[in-house]
């Protein structure tokens, strides 16, 4: 995995983090506040990096308040610097980690967002209410 101090992780905006679980991923619903981008949409668990943290750093701390799961970094198994899909002309990381199911199970929502899902990677790609930048993403990342 690539997080070498670069212009894409000193300059980077944020991380996301698609978890996988078998066939499906946990996924967030946005707030539906009009005034934030993509309202009630599907959401990968992840926002915008504080201070000087890492890309790694910044995913796995929005990972814990969002869902409050703990992973280590070493359960990253694939992370790569991308266009961000909110912050046009500056980059976001994404990163890949597997859950067990337990774990998935355990998941909390944070002070954000109306509801975590373990929904079908399958569902997720097609649901118009998933945010089209991370479905492109997801898809991308994994394979599909």
């Amino acid at each position: 995995m690539t997080t070498d101090a670069t212009p894409a992780t000193d300059r980077f905006v944020g991380a996301k983090v698609i978890l996988t679980c078998g066939d499906s991923i946990l996924v967030m619903r946005r707030d539906d506040i009009p005034a934030i981008r993509w309202p009630g949409q599907w959401d990968l668990p992840g926002g915008k990096r504080e201070r000087d943290e890492s890309p790694v750093e910044c995913a796995l701390r929005e990972l814990a308040e969002e869902t409050g799961l703990h992973l280590s970094p070493g359960r990253l198994l694939r992370g790569e610097p991308r266009p961000s899909a909110s912050r046009p002309g500056r980059t976001g990381w994404y990163f890949v980690a597997e859950i067990t199911p337990l774990e998935a199970a355990s998941a909390r929502l944070g002070d954000e967002g109306s509801e975590l899902r373990l929904m079908p990677l399958a569902d997720f790609l097609a649901d118009p209410q998933a945010i089209a930048p991370f479905r492109r993403i997801v898809r991308e990342m994994l394979g599909r």
